[in-house]
């Protein structure tokens, strides 16, 4: 069964099924609340959702968008929305123990993404930080 958890190991969840769908968003929201330039997400049946340990804290950061995210480290984890994703839980997929097993296969709110994403394939790429000296 495929778990995750945040960085420190406080939460813990679990699912089962297959997953819905898999993208990386790029809506400003997303941004803001993960700090990043875009957040791959999984959604997943709500009903094979479960929380395995701890208690998650809860942003609403609209109306209609529960976000939840572990108050120890920090670690955004998964949101609920029954207008974005009805009956679903979206996951980040960073959090997942075996990201890799669930690539994205889209980008989506590109309406929202910052201009200079377009050339981030072009930029330098170093497997460790490069030195300074």
């Amino acid at each position: 069964m495929p778990t995750g958890r945040c960085h420190c190991g406080a939460v813990v969840y679990q699912f089962q099924g297959g997953v819905r769908h898999s993208s990386v968003c790029h809506c400003e929201d997303c941004r803001r609340c993960a700090g990043a330039t875009g957040v791959a997400w999984i959604g997943v049946a709500a009903d094979d959702f479960a929380i395995e340990q701890g208690e998650p804290a809860l942003y609403r950061s609209s109306p209609d968008v529960e976000r939840y995210f572990c108050d120890r480290c920090g670690t955004g984890l998964w949101y609920v929305s029954e207008n974005v994703s009805p009956g679903a839980v979206d996951i980040q997929t960073a959090t997942l123990d075996e990201p890799e097993s669930y690539p994205p296969d889209k980008h989506v709110q590109m309406a929202d993404a910052l201009e200079w994403e377009a050339t981030l394939h072009a930029l330098p790429q170093f497997q460790r930080f490069p030195s300074s000296g």
